[in-house]
């Protein structure tokens, strides 16, 4: 049943398949950055330092709330590519039938999961006063929305799963350019402040919802799906349920252990918000080379796995450590040459330029580490050592819980600690992914069809 739409990994050269797949997803995922990116340097320069610390605030516990659903698309995606690799193309159908089911309940239970405790769990993160209007309102609306989010995240995994990075990057793109001009007619122009920039984050990402859903239908003919595929399957729910929460408690424990870490930051003042926030949202578009050569990883050893080429799963390691290799090492040089410009972007505060730059000299020299995670974790995850990632999960929360307050309650660190925390979190758990990749499991199991 392949066809343009689909890509099959399972064959052919494999750094070819690997920058094939991993530049739309690339250039999808930056787009994807613009949403924050637009937010917070329109919130910082139209609405005040105030209201951006606040914006930066509440991105962990995004995430947080999110995580569930973010899990649980990982683990779809993973079971999809896996029976596609394996050309069960009736249990690819199926799968993707199911996982309506599994997006739509998770989606909604943190919607309201989120909107409802959103003021209670800002006043336990200790959100000054004067940032916690602009948090809470930002939070709710985000939150509240999150099914969308959840939607458009499960039927992208499920195209790139498929070997498609490309359509999630055409209605990203739209998306991308409706969010810019929503964020400048609502904060700008209506003066909704915060309100605004998130109603526009969450207008665009429906836009991308809906159109993946029906472009790809029209495409790719494993999304058109009979009545037949949606007949509950709970043996294959079980397997990406199986196969999510995992990924989810990963994810779910890597924000907590962030919103800690904020919660940290928001102790020094607003000044010390505003830029952790604008490195953050600068280091979030770093990531984007680093996490989609993850999702690429992922898709790649998913498809070889089912398909018991596990030799094609270790070269793909080899070619993935040389790309991260030489990004990393351009990214230190463009750090240490324009950090300061890069943090002015957000905000004109100088003091508040000066912290934000210093703290990006350091986390630089760290990114490398940061790559290391999201390629190894990426083809562990794709073979199914997904309990693993869970575990590393924890080890990342232990390391940036344990760091910050080592660095500060021993070593007497001032607002830096985040920064330094950050980095070393980062080298811990890249290298424990180094050695779980090279000495797990995986390479003596195989993948289990359906019955």
């Amino acid at each position: 049943m392949a066809n343009s739409s689909t890509r099959n990994m399972t064959t052919g050269n494999v750094t070819r398949h690997l920058i094939g797949f991993t530049l739309p997803l690339l250039f999808g995922n930056i787009f994807q950055q613009l949403y924050n990116l637009v937010d917070s340097a329109i919130v910082g320069n139209y609405v005040g330092k105030e209201a951006l610390g606040a914006v930066g605030s509440i991105g962990s516990l995004n995430f947080l709330v999110f995580s569930l659903c973010l899990g649980l698309g990982s683990g779809i995606g993973i079971l999809v590519s896996q029976f596609f690799g394996a050309k069960q193309e009736e249990e690819v159908k199926v799968s993707i039938a199911q996982a309506v089911y599994v997006t739509l309940i998770s989606g909604l239970i943190m919607s309201i999961i989120g909107a409802g405790l959103a003021k209670p769990i800002l006043i336990l993160m200790r959100v000054p006063e004067s940032n916690f209007h602009y948090a809470l309102t930002y939070m709710r609306i985000v939150c509240g929305f999150n099914f969308i989010n959840a939607v458009y995240n499960s039927i992208s995994a499920i195209l790139r799963s498929l070997g498609d990075s490309k359509t999630p990057l055409k209605f990203l793109f739209v998306a991308s350019i409706i969010n810019v001009g929503l964020d400048l007619l609502f904060v700008v122009k209506f003066h909704w402040g915060v309100g605004g920039a998130a109603f526009a984050t969450v207008i665009s990402q429906c836009i991308a919802a809906i159109g993946s859903i029906l472009y790809g239908m029209h495409i790719n003919p494993y999304l058109r799906l009979s009545k037949k595929h949606f007949r509950i399957r709970w043996d294959i729910i079980r397997r990406e349920v199986r196969m999510g929460l995992p990924l989810a408690a990963q994810s779910s424990t890597i924000a907590i252990s962030c919103a800690v870490l904020q919660s940290v930051v928001n102790g020094f003042g607003m000044d010390i918000m505003a830029a952790y926030t604008s490195t953050n949202r600068l280091e979030q578009l770093v990531q984007q080379p680093y996490n989609t050569l993850g999702i690429t990883m992922s898709t790649f050893a998913g498809q070889n796995f089912g398909a018991g080429h596990l030799d094609r799963i270790k070269v793909a390691a080899r070619k993935g450590l040389l790309l991260i290799s030489c990004f990393s090492a351009i990214m230190v040089v463009v750090m240490y040459a324009f950090g300061r410009q890069l943090v002015g972007m957000f905000v004109d505060d100088e003091a508040v330029i000066t912290i934000g730059s210093t703290g990006l000299k350091f986390t630089s020299l760290m990114y490398i580490f940061l790559g290391l995670i999201y390629v190894m974790r990426g083809l562990l995850n794709g073979v199914g050592d997904v309990f693993f990632s869970m575990m590393n999960g924890i080890v990342e929360v232990a390391g940036r819980i344990g760091f910050v307050f080592l660095l500060i309650g021993l070593f007497n660190l001032d607002y830096m600690a985040a920064w330094y925390t950050n980095g070393l979190t980062w080298s811990l758990t890249g290298i424990i992914c180094v050695i779980r990749f090279y000495t797990g499991p995986w390479k003596r199991q195989k993948f289990k069809p359906l019955n």
